[in-house]
């Protein structure tokens, strides 16, 4: 199903898409390895990564328990609908690639409202024919918009995992949990909230020298401890499942994370650093390189 956002006149879309400053989803982009990003991302994720070497763990961890959670929910736990928030470009194993080489049947809803990925959603409308996915360009502090156009494509009589993975952080305190509780409220018993988070709990020399590295770049973020990472599933009731709400390297990663892309050594070499992270095995984490908090909670 090809959403009505992308009848947009071009043109108009290219006047919204500012490439003098730095993005989050673009500079998330580029530590994914992706392509739809632009010098001044690039050069804010050098920064990030000059100040925080290891920081991409930060960026492919956040982005494998993404993979670990939609993978248990459609294989373990049968949900066969997702509504994906703060999407972000498009890259490899995207919410719906991961849930329908499971479960071809299940339907997709990506929402954004970054001018930039909503330019690329056509690569995340490639559907299965068993299965569906829309794109719905809004912003998440318009839960009730959300909800209405996503019914288009999801049946809310159904369990639906509502994943809100690395966006809360860029949403102020009050404002944040009142959307994610409103947006939770919309859902059917059965469904599952799927959250990943920034924090300073962990490691905070790292996180507040890549905080400064963005501020100075003109975005930032809130760092919420794990007692206000709980708050998001406690305020609607929703119970967590294990392990709870922790590291992302530590939800479920038994199986560790896929290897990188081979790739010629002398090849490799002659890449900058920024250019290398999309080669690294993830594998050797260790707790003194993430500060993400994730969890999945369940609605009763």
């Amino acid at each position: 199903m090809a959403g009505e956002a992308l009848s947009q006149d071009p043109a108009e879309l290219r006047k919204r898409i500012d490439t003098t400053k730095a993005h989050p989803a673009r500079v998330y982009d580029v530590f994914l390895g992706g392509k739809d990003n632009y010098p001044v991302d690039r050069e804010a994720a050098g920064a990030a990564l000059a100040a925080n070497p290891r920081g991409y763990l930060d960026v492919r961890h956040n982005r494998d328990f993404m993979r670990r959670a939609v993978t248990t929910l459609a294989e373990d736990e049968g949900i066969r609908q997702f509504l994906d928030i703060g999407t972000g470009l498009p890259t490899a194993e995207n919410v719906h690639q991961i849930a329908q080489s499971l479960a071809p049947d299940s339907r997709v809803v990506y929402v954004d409202n970054d001018p930039v990925v909503l330019a690329h959603a056509r690569a995340l409308l490639t559907s299965g024919p068993e299965g569906a996915t829309d794109y719905i360009d809004a912003d998440l502090k318009a839960p009730a918009r959300i909800v209405e156009e996503a019914a288009r494509t999801l049946d809310f009589d159904q369990p639906i995992a509502l994943c809100l993975v690395a966006v809360l952080h860029f949403v102020e305190d009050d404002e944040a949990y009142s959307v994610v509780r409103e947006l939770v409220d919309a859902l059917p018993a059965g469904s599952r909230l799927v959250l990943s988070h920034l924090t300073e709990d962990l490691n905070p020399e790292n996180v507040r020298a890549v905080q400064e590295a963005y501020t100075k770049r003109g975005f930032t973020f809130v760092l919420r401890s794990r007692d206000e990472v709980a708050r998001f599933f406690e305020q609607s009731g929703l119970v967590l499942d294990e392990p709870g709400v922790v590291p992302a390297h530590h939800w479920r990663f038994e199986g560790g994370a896929p290897l990188p892309e081979a790739i010629d050594p002398l090849r490799l070499a002659a890449l900058d650093d920024i250019e290398k992270v999309r080669y690294r095995d993830i594998n050797d984490v260790t707790d003194a390189d993430i500060n993400v908090y994730a969890a999945v909670g369940r609605r009763a």
